[in-house]
């Protein structure tokens, strides 16, 4: 697939060599970009989501009313992962005040009809493959009761120990047949290890075999913890190690050998969308790339999903949409670290057209997740 250029652009359009914006957005004519007026809008809100414009503030509580949005990067905290986790570190004081009451509220003061569980850092993986077994086999079997407490309003992405092939497939097994979950939550990297990496290959390509959905969840690489003094990894490194099994998925070939599994990236993909000169010119140098990848970077990056968790807002969602369309887009808000009412007048202010925000707000999500229009 010709890579778009300055040089080489696509559908015969011509580009300025310093216009790279140009590029990308070319490269994804499928792309529905919200006019300069609608950005600036957007930019506005974003420094200032709580003083919308009033017909703003009566739009989304009109929207907000209709309980349809559909959340996919919504986090529970299982009381016995808890007190796992709180044995061998400190967690997050979101993860401690957790409970199913706060997590309903929060989704009905936005109009948020159903939102899809997963565990979230440090995930279920702590040095033994038997303790990963049970804590997943847990953390899974709780997702489902409160999906049956609570009808309608919950799904799950099975949590699995990655690092236990045979456990990882097991689980799968028990987590997508008998608990019926929506899919599974895999985590960026796993020990300096990221998802193109042969060792997860038995895994993924059952999960291919099966047509899951795969959501994917950053976490910071041992390599890369504490580079910069006082600042916490959740600033920089989740959005780089989101790029870095990105780019491990593709050029490892992994993506293109693997059509069937539906990936979904959190935070609007990390930074990939502004490497995406990188990621799509690389292949061009090196011969073996080009086999792994014979469609092309941007042909699997736009077959991928992106959250919108934390990245409700102009400056995330602009390169987004200028490398897929929104048709790619799900609607997530990491609840409880944000909430779900930051996200929805995040979107609303953003300008989309009624059919993109449609498809945002629950039509992409039904997609992948027929069972949920029941």
């Amino acid at each position: 697939m010709a890579v778009p250029s300055a040089s080489n652009p696509p559908n015969g359009s011509s580009h300025k060599p310093e216009r790279l914006a140009e590029a990308c957005r070319a490269g994804s004519a499928q792309s529905r970009a919200p006019s300069r007026r609608q950005v600036l809008t957007g930019l506005l809100a974003l420094g200032a989501t709580a003083a919308l414009p009033s017909f703003g503030e009566r739009t989304a509580r009109a929207q907000a009313a209709k309980g349809r949005w559909i959340d996919v990067h919504h986090h529970l905290v299982p009381p016995k992962y808890l007190a796992d986790i709180s044995s061998k570190l400190t967690p997050q004081p979101p993860l401690k005040s957790w409970t199913p009451a706060r997590s309903i509220e929060d989704m009905d003061k936005a109009g948020v009809s159903t939102s899809i569980n997963s565990i979230t850092t440090p995930g279920v993986w702590f040095g033994s493959a038997e303790e990963s077994r049970r804590i997943a086999r847990e953390c899974n079997e709780y997702a489902a009761r409160l999906a049956q407490d609570y009808p309608g309003r919950y799904g799950s992405f099975a949590a699995l120990p990655m690092l236990d092939t045979d456990g990882a497939l097991k689980e799968i097994e028990y987590a997508l047949d008998t608990l019926k979950a929506d899919g599974v939550c895999l985590f960026t990297n796993y020990g300096d290890t990221w998802l193109g990496d042969k060792r997860f290959a038995p895994v993924l390509e059952e999960l291919n075999r099966r047509k899951a959905v795969i959501y994917t969840h950053p976490i910071a690489a041992n390599c890369c913890r504490n580079l910069v003094p006082d600042v916490p990894d959740t600033v920089i490194e989740y959005g780089t190690d989101t790029t870095r099994t990105i780019t491990s998925l593709l050029f490892s070939g992994t993506a293109s050998r693997l059509q069937d599994m539906r990936l979904i990236f959190s935070h609007a993909g990390g930074t990939m969308p502004f490497l995406i000169e990188r990621l799509t010119l690389a292949p061009r140098t090196s011969p073996f790339l080009n086999e792994r990848m014979p469609n092309g970077a941007l042909h699997e990056l736009r077959r991928f999903f992106y959250d919108t968790a934390q990245t409700a807002h102009p400056n995330a969602l602009f390169p987004l949409l200028h490398t897929v369309s929104a048709a790619q887009v799900l609607f997530g808000t990491d609840y409880p670290f944000r909430t779900s009412e930051d996200h929805v007048r995040g979107l609303m202010a953003y300008g989309f057209g009624a059919e993109d925000l449609t498809a945002i707000e629950r039509g992409n999500a039904l997609r992948l997740l027929p069972r949920l229009k029941d």
